[in-house]
């Protein structure tokens, strides 16, 4: 009998060992999925300067306590990237309790005037702020509706592109009335007319080297047949 009771006892003990891994893995997808014991207690902001951080939690809302295992970090991203100001966001998970959002902001590469107040560009023509003063060191681009999908912004970012060390530092504002009509307006009353935005590297070098020479305007909207009056 006691022999039998050992057969059994081997026997079963697979199934004993296979009940407990199964308990112990219940009790433990319990307390990460389940319980606030690895629940989220910090969310941490990296990368945000001219964007607040309290803008950048306002608009994560992650939910205090909540699981850190159930938080979506996909749609945390998605309700980041959501804010103008944002171009890039990831969202990551540190354990125990931490999540982690690094922003990347856009950058503001032209200050469009309207009604007194300056909208911001970046490279891809998105704008995502607005200010009071036009910040140091940025041109003015003059756009009636600035947009990524609107022509006149895109060929203005073209032009700004393709400027040469001596135009930007000389450049006041460009002005692009329409996708054929760009001109900029440079100091001391001075100004290029670029024409649209096709070959702008060959204007570009074409209206440096007659940044040097006399009159107020230089026509390069055909690089080839130049004119300055």
């Amino acid at each position: 009998m006691a022999r039998a009771r050992q057969r059994r006892l081997r026997a079963a003990m697979p199934w004993l060992i296979g009940a407990g891994v199964l308990l112990v893995a219940g009790a433990l997808a319990w307390v990460v999925y389940g319980t606030a014991v690895l629940g989220v207690r910090e969310v941490r902001v990296v990368g945000a300067e001219a964007l607040g951080v309290d803008q950048v939690l306002a608009a994560a809302a992650v939910q205090p306590d909540r699981p850190l295992a159930r938080v979506d970090v996909g749609e945390v991203g998605a309700r980041v990237r959501d804010l103008p100001a944002v171009d890039r966001a990831v969202v990551t998970r540190s354990w125990p309790s931490t999540v982690v959002i690094e922003v990347v902001e856009r950058v503001a590469v032209a200050a469009v005037p309207s009604g007194g107040v300056f909208v911001l560009i970046d490279d891809e023509g998105v704008p995502f702020r607005t200010v009071t003063a036009q910040p140091a060191g940025l041109p003015l681009a003059k756009l009636s509706t600035p947009a990524a999908d609107d022509q006149n912004t895109v060929s203005a970012l073209t032009v700004l592109a393709a400027l040469s060390d001596e135009l930007r530092e000389q450049l006041v504002a460009v002005s692009v009335a329409s996708p054929v009509r760009i001109r900029l307006e440079l100091r001391k009353g001075r100004a290029v007319v670029w024409g649209d935005d096709t070959d702008s590297d060959r204007k570009s070098t074409v209206a440096t080297a007659l940044l040097r020479e006399k009159g107020n305007e230089i026509d390069v909207s055909a690089p080839r047949v130049v004119s300055i009056r």
